[in-house]
This record gives C-alpha cells, sequence and structure tokens, in this order.
C-alpha cells in the first residue's frame, strides 16, 4: 500500500506530464502551479512541498515553488 506522499508524488507527476505538451515551459508551469493550487489542500501542497525526492517530475516541483512564491 502506498503512503500518502507517494501517492501525492504520483498523482503530481501525471498532472505535470498529462500537461507538459501545452505551450512554453512557463505556461506548462504556470498550468500545473495553478491546477495544484486550485484542486489540493493546502496540507496537501505543503506536504509534496516538503519532498525532496528525485522521483518527483521537474515541472511540478517548478509549479510548487511557484505557488510557494505567489
Amino acid at each position: 500500500m502506498k503512503s500518502q506522499l507517494e501517492n501525492l508524488v504520483h498523482m503530481a507527476n501525471q498532472i505535470a506530464s498529462n500537461n507538459a505538451t501545452w505551450g512554453t515551459p512557463d505556461d506548462v508551469t504556470l498550468r500545473v502551479g495553478t491546477h495544484l493550487k486550485k484542486f489540493w489542500a493546502p496540507s496537501m501542497l505543503t506536504m509534496l512541498a516538503a519532498y525532496a525526492g528525485d522521483d518527483l517530475n521537474p515541472i511540478a516541483r517548478d509549479a510548487l515553488k511557484t505557488i510557494s512564491n505567489a
């Protein structure tokens, strides 16, 4: 059984992969960040933002940075 964090990483990676071709890298990062901020609970975002694993998609990682800087 996957942990909550593993599920969050998996879902964030899916969102990033599904949006990877929708424009420039900046557009994609903004699109993913907007999705995460709109549909994910703050506690989920906090948990994922604190994650340091290499298996988090770079697009998702960058999107999380834009949310925390907003």
